[in-house]
Formats: C-alpha cells, sequence, structure tokens
C-alpha cells in the first residue's frame, strides 16, 4: 500500500514544489483535484486539453520524480437543481474523463450529486427520515428521474473512454452518504460504481469503518481511499446528536470536526482499518486530506505522514500453504 496526499492540501503553491514536498517525505502518489469542489490549482483540464506543451510538462513533472497519479478529483454536484451549477459540474467531470483518458489515470473521485425535491427547485433536497410522507416521496423521484439515468449515461461515457472506476466518496448531503446508499447506485448503474473510502465522514454517522470496509470490500469496489480523520465530542453529541449545522471553526460547540489522521481515532483504530483494507485486498492509495481546523496544513501534513508510516506493513506476509 502506498502513502499519497490529495494536493488541495497545498492549492497556494505550485504542482513542482509540492511534487518536491511530497518526495522530500517519502511518498509515492498524487490525488489532483480537476474542478468543481475540489478546485484546479494544478490541474485545468482545459487548459492541458488544448495544449500537447503542457500535458506533456505535466506528465513529466509527476513521473520524473517517480510519483503516480492515484486518482482525479473532480467532486461537484451535476444533479443540483441550478442548471447552470449542475452544468458546470457536468462539464467539468467530462472534461477529468478525457484528461485521464489522455493520461492513463483510471480512477476518478466524485461525489454522487443531490437533486432538489422537483423540477421547479432551486437547491438540493438531502432527504434524511422516512416521515412525514412528503420525504419517500421526494426520494423516490431523485433516485428515479434524476440520480439513475444521470449515472447511467456517465458510467457509459466513463467506459467509452476506458475509465472503469468512478469512486463515490460518501458524503452526507449528497444521496449517496453510506454504504448501503452506494451499493444501490451500483446495482442500478453497474460495476464501475466504487467507493472512494473516507472514514471520516462515516464515523459522525455512526457507521464503524471496519464494518463498511468488509460490506465494500467482499464485493472488490473500494477503489481509493483517504486518510482523513473525525474527532466525536461526546458531550455535544450527547446532548444535540451528530447533525451538525455549526461553522467548522466553532471547535468547542460542534458535535464532531475533521481532524489529522490520529487526532481522532488513535494507533490502535487505524492500524485495524488498515488491516481490514488488506484483508479485502485494497492495496492501492492512503491519500491524505487535510481539513483540520485546529492544526496547520504543514503541521497537520507532517504528522499525518509520520503517522501512516506506523501504521502500514512495509513487507509481503509469509502466508502458508
Amino acid at each position: 500500500m502506498k502513502i499519497g496526499i490529495f494536493t488541495v492540501l497545498f492549492q497556494k503553491l505550485p504542482l513542482e514544489e509540492v511534487l518536491d514536498r511530497v518526495v522530500e517525505h517519502g511518498l509515492e502518489a498524487v490525488e489532483i483535484g480537476t474542478g468543481n469542489y475540489s478546485g484546479n490549482a494544478h490541474c485545468n483540464p482545459d487548459k492541458l486539453l488544448r495544449d500537447g506543451i503542457k500535458i506533456k510538462r505535466f506528465i513529466r513533472a509527476i513521473s520524473d520524480r517517480r510519483l503516480i497519479i492515484s486518482a482525479f478529483s473532480c467532486h461537484g454536484n451535476p444533479l443540483h437543481p441550478n442548471r447552470k451549477f449542475a452544468h458546470n459540474s457536468h462539464n467539468i467531470w467530462r472534461k477529468t474523463v478525457l484528461l485521464a483518458e489522455k493520461l492513463g489515470v483510471e480512477t476518478i473521485c466524485v461525489f454522487s450529486g443531490c437533486p432538489g425535491d422537483s423540477e421547479k427547485a432551486i437547491y438540493p433536497n438531502w432527504v434524511t427520515c422516512a416521515w412525514p410522507d412528503d420525504f419517500p416521496k421526494i426520494l423516490k423521484w431523485q433516485w428515479e428521474n434524476k440520480v439513475i439515468p444521470y449515472w447511467i449515461e456517465e458510467v457509459k461515457f466513463a467506459e467509452n473512454h476506458g475509465i472503469k472506476k468512478i469512486a463515490f466518496e460518501m458524503h452526507p448531503g449528497f444521496v449517496v452518504y453510506n454504504p448501503e446508499t452506494l451499493l444501490k447506485l451500483r446495482e442500478a448503474v453497474g460495476p464501475a460504481i466504487g467507493a472512494n473510502f473516507d472514514p471520516s465522514h462515516l464515523l459522525w454517522q455512526g457507521i464503524d469503518p471496519i464494518i463498511a470496509i468488509r460490506a465494500l470490500g467482499k464485493h472488490n469496489i473500494i477503489f481509493h481511499v483517504h486518510a482523513k480523520d473525525v474527532y466525536i465530542d461526546s458531550y455535544n453529541t450527547s446532548l444535540n446528536g451528530v447533525l451538525d449545522a455549526k461553522p467548522y471553526t466553532d471547535v468547542s460547540n460542534r458535535s464532531w470536526v475533521f481532524r489529522t489522521i490520529g487526532y481522532g481515532m488513535g494507533y490502535e483504530k487505524w492500524k485495524a482499518i488498515i488491516s481490514s483494507l488488506v484483508t479485502f485486498r485494497y492495496n492501492y492509495v492512503l491519500s491524505i486530506e487535510h481539513e483540520d481546523t485546529l492544526m496547520s496544513v504543514d503541521e497537520g501534513f507532517k504528522k499525518a505522514v509520520e503517522f501512516l508510516k506506523k501504521c502500514l506493513f512495509n513487507e509481503e506476509a509469509n502466508k502458508k500453504k
């Protein structure tokens, strides 16, 4: 298994400087944003697709440092009821597919998106409960009229361009937010659908990441993994539950906050997560993501690297026949 980073951490730095920092810390992979929520500071598909020289320089910058691109990421909402927003998310997704095809990148990380409650909606509507009866009706309409038809077409487009791994990050606020909804989409759309497995988004919902790995791993659909942690405040959670719309910077009052890896769960839990990934044949990249409001990007990155290096296996197991 390799350690990498999601380069959005260092979006204010030039790509070459980020790559040098990655090599300096002994990492082997980069996940690169191509637009939408992820931004495109290090990889603008529009510029690269129309300029052969720029695309060669981009490839050389990575290959000369003996790094791999673990994934392109274009997390957006192509199902947004605001047509302009949805169109922009859709276009960036499609251009990312075309760029991945040119560069031989096999995995693209995305969000499923979330529609509104009708054709007249102006904002997404994330349904979280089964009553009143309006909510199941909204959910049925979303899946049957928007989610499944859209991703059936986009899987065809991706596969026509050689992309067979679309890694959905299970994220609350979007229709795919847990293993059940991911498997529902995969069953409806096809085997190109898999997970960009980020335990932090599951933990605060009350999901055990090890059980989630087992559920997804037996289908061999964990395509990519984010190394990000979450701290759950037992006092605030006991008082207010886990649904929390307060700003992430309001750390003392929130039920949970994202943390640098190791500052939410300790070594025991992370070693169990990594062991479970290995057990279910995931042998790819742990991509460090930083959204810790208590720690600088530099310090968070360094601590995450140190932590993960102590958790990974460095040698093949001696398996008995």
